[in-house]
């Protein structure tokens, strides 16, 4: 291969359309842009407008709310800590936070987790996380292990 050979795939480079050049050429007078105003001009384009008549987004009505100050979590169902386990990728031995959580790969983002209590544990787990279902506290303690709530204050119900 010389220097001389080298072209282009084909398509990589595509021709510039060719406007106001006669009717023959499929792109006269308007150059494709149809009849005069706003949307003739290059830059304008309103959304949502429907030519007058109310638009979709007005005439249907607000729904929901979404609250600014709501508390986000990770959730790590109780199958997924025993098959961490089982594959040793989680050592029981020892405390299981949130760093440590982390660190074998449950998630990346930097959240407070909590435990739901999807499937079983075989194993005494002890835990160390910001929150826990019912559920999953009750078959965390059948199995012999204790988890302990930190990062906030708890509610009293």
């Amino acid at each position: 291969m010389k220097l001389n050979e080298i072209r282009d795939n084909l398509g990589a480079r595509r021709q510039k359309k060719c406007l106001g050049r006669g009717i023959g050429s499929g792109k006269g007078k308007t150059c494709g842009r149809g009849g005069k105003g706003q949307t003739a001009r290059s830059g304008v384009a309103i959304k949502g407008f429907e030519g007058g008549q109310m638009p979709l987004a007005r005439r249907l009505p607000k729904v929901g709310f979404s609250n600014p100050f709501r508390k986000e979590y990770v959730h790590i169902n109780l199958d997924r800590l025993q098959e961490a386990v089982e594959n040793k990728i989680l050592d029981p031995s020892g405390i299981i936070g949130e760093d440590t959580l982390r660190a074998a790969g449950f998630f990346k983002k930097k959240l407070p987790v909590r435990i739901l209590g999807r499937g079983d544990v075989s194993v005494a787990l002890r835990l160390c996380v910001s929150g826990v279902s019912q559920s999953a506290k009750e078959k965390i303690e059948r199995a012999a292990g204790s988890v302990s709530l930190v990062g906030f204050e708890q509610e009293e119900k």
